[in-house]
């Protein structure tokens, strides 16, 4: 029997994957930077109770991927702290996971999606644009971010 991924709602006991498996991508291509250690130690207070969300990737009954939506500023939403485990990546979890949040963002009537990322990221540049996330000017909170990029919804 082929196993299936969940894409579940995150609850407060999750917080501790949520920063495990950001934590592992960030560290081997960059640095954790002082907005990281808030966001990854206290996702409640930084995403959800802003307006956010934040979803898990159960494989397994595995905890193995996450990304969090976070509210910006009216209709606008951000793409944030999305990672799989390696032993994992392959299987289209990232994929799954960017889905579920963007129709998150449609439910709550955002007009587009951005993200920061770091072209040395190549899979995720790929899956973002095969999306339909296209390249804008690049501001930000993030020093490791190279690219920016936005998803119009409406």
């Amino acid at each position: 029997m082929k196993s299936t991924v969940k894409i579940i709602h995150y609850l407060p006991e999750d917080q501790p994957w949520f920063e495990k498996l950001n934590r592992v991508w960030i560290e081997k291509y960059f640095w954790m930077e002082p907005i990281d250690f808030e966001v990854l130690r206290k996702p409640e207070e930084h995403i959800i109770h802003t307006g956010g969300s934040i979803f898990m990737a159960q494989y397994e009954n595995e905890i193995v991927g996450t990304v969090a939506l976070k509210f910006v500023e009216g209709g606008v939403y951000e793409f944030n702290k999305m990672a799989v485990d390696e032993k994992f990546q392959g299987l289209k979890i990232g994929k799954q996971l960017a889905e579920v949040a963007i129709e998150k963002a449609k439910e709550k009537k955002a007009g587009k999606i951005i993200l920061y990322s770091n072209t040395k990221l190549v899979p995720a540049i790929e899956l973002y644009r095969k999306l339909g996330f296209k390249e804008i000017p690049v501001d930000g909170p993030y020093q490791r971010s190279d690219i920016k990029m936005e998803l119009v919804l409406s």
